[in-house]
Parts: structure tokens; C-alpha cells; sequence
């Protein structure tokens, strides 16, 4: 199937590994000039040398914090100077911190919705002037299976991610004006680091080990297995291209049928 989107340029947040750099790598499997942006910048170089030696492709990398207004302005500058003005956006942010309810402050708070909420809006504020220009567009955000089922003990993000599901929902018949759609993933259990992370910890406190918790999450899992990321970077890729352009306002689950609710 031709996708219809060779040559775009795709700027892809929080790419420098994990779900993220899933998707960078898929679209660049479908010859899209991609720009990665993360924090670290050695990071960075090594997952677009791996992106570069897997594709052919083109790809650029920048250190962009999101949670700087100026930085996220600056990755979409980088991105323009290296392929062309941002055709394709994957709004994507690590995951915020994990604690109990009674140690959560305002600033944690804060915090997570400067780095979730927050920084989707600037990116998309950045990317609308030329997408409006073309008169097409696309828009993709990493959100979590918590917009529609909170996670036991992720209070910051159950708290935060459902929001940014809800703004995308509010402004898809705006941007739908001129040609940009825009739309959720919501992906279930992926073996990144922080779901490792998570679970390490969390196994801690429970005086269990990692393969008990590990199992717990997959019985729960219709498909009977974790994802793969790069089955949840082709669902980007096929949101980001030609083939889905009737398909705006959605929230779409890669999750193996984790989430079973109607709507």
C-alpha cells in the first residue's frame, strides 16, 4: 500500500528511544525525512545513526526540552532547517513520576501537566502556520490505555493524559478546516524502560520479583503477550499518511484488547 507521504518531514517528540523512536523508525520505513528531539543529546546520535543505518533514510536530531517553550520552537526550527517545515507531528513526553497520593505536591503536579498538557499545545501551536499553509497535516499523540482505564498508582498521569485526549477532541473540527487531522494512540503494555522501571519498584514494594509482576500484567492481556513497538509506530504511520485522511477526532487503542470498554 502506498502510504502517500514519501519526502513529508515528521517531527517526532520525546524520539530518542522507546515508543517514540518506534515511531520515527516506521516512518522513516515509509520515507519520511524524520526529525528525533530528546534531552540527551548522546542519546540522540545514536538513535539516528540506528534509525539511518536501518532506513537509508533521513534523519535529523535535536535536543529540545519540552518543557521549555523556547526549545520546542527551536527543534521545530532545526527540523525546518534540516528537511523542510513539519508536515507530520507526533506529540509524545516521558512518563511523569510515580509516587503515592499523600506525596504528591503542587509542584509534582504542576510539573506533570507542564510536561504532558503543556507540551502538547506548544507543539502543536508550532506546527499549525505551514500545516495551515498546505492545507494538510497531521497530528499523532502517545497518550496511555489511562485515558480510558486509570493505572493503578499512576495518579500524575491518569490524572493529566485524559486531558490532552479531551483538547484534541475539542480542536479536531477546527484544524479539520484546513486538511489537518488529528488524532490519539493509546498504547497498552509495551516493554520500555519505564514500564520496567515501574514495575522493578513496584515489585520491591510488594516483596515480589519483576517475572511475577511481568506475568500479572500479560495474564490481563487478551492477545496474551506485550506489545511490540513497532506495531504501535505503524499505527502512527498509518494516521500520519494519505490512506487515514478521513480519519480525525479518534483514540485509538494498540493495546492486544486490554481495554475493553464500549467507547
Amino acid at each position: 500500500m502506498d502510504l502517500g507521504i514519501l519526502g513529508k518531514s515528521a517531527l517526532v517528540a520525546a524520539s530518542s528511544k522507546g515508543l517514540g523512536k518506534a515511531a520515527a523508525l516506521s516512518l522513516s520505513q515509509e520515507g519520511v525525512h524524520v526529525t528525533i528531539c530528546a534531552r540527551d543529546a548522546e542519546q540522540i546520535k545514536a538513535t539516528v545513526e540506528e534509525i539511518r543505518g536501518i532506513t537509508n533514510g533521513k534523519v535529523h536530531g535535536v535536543v529540545c526540552d519540552l518543557m521549555d517553550a523556547a526549545s520546542i520552537e527551536n527543534a521545530f526550527s532545526s527540523a525546518k532547517d534540516a528537511h523542510g517545515a513539519v508536515d507530520i507531528l507526533v506529540v509524545n513526553a516521558g512518563g511523569p513520576p510515580v509516587l503515592p497520593m499523600d506525596d504528591l505536591t503542587d509542584e509534582h503536579w504542576m510539573g506533570a501537566y507542564e510536561l504532558t498538557h503543556l507540551s502538547a499545545v506548544r507543539l502543536i501551536r508550532a506546527a499549525l502556520p505551514h500545516m495551515r499553509d498546505e492545507n494538510w497535516g497531521r497530528i499523532i499523540a502517545i497518550e496511555s490505555s489511562s485515558v480510558k482505564q486509570p493505572v493503578e498508582g499512576l495518579h500524575l498521569s491518569n490524572g493529566v493524559r485524559a486531558g490532552v485526549a479531551g483538547f484534541f477532541k475539542s480542536i479536531c473540527g477546527e484544524l479539520a478546516k484546513n486538511g489537518i487531522t488529528i488524532n490519539t494512540v493509546l498504547p497498552g503494555v509495551f516493554l520500555t524502560d519505564r514500564i520496567i522501571n515501574n514495575q522493578t519498584e513496584l515489585a520491591k514494594k510488594l516483596n515480589t520479583t519483576l517475572e511475577v509482576r511481568l506475568d500479572m500484567l500479560k495474564s490481563n492481556i487478551p492477545l496474551g503477550r506485550f506489545g511490540e513497538p513497532q506495531e504501535l509506530g505503524d499505527m502512527i504511520t498509518f494516521l500520519a499518511s494519505e490512506r487515514s485522511a478521513f480519519v480525525t477526532g479518534s483514540v485509538v487503542q494498540v493495546d492486544g484488547g486490554l481495554i475493553r470498554s464500549v467507547v
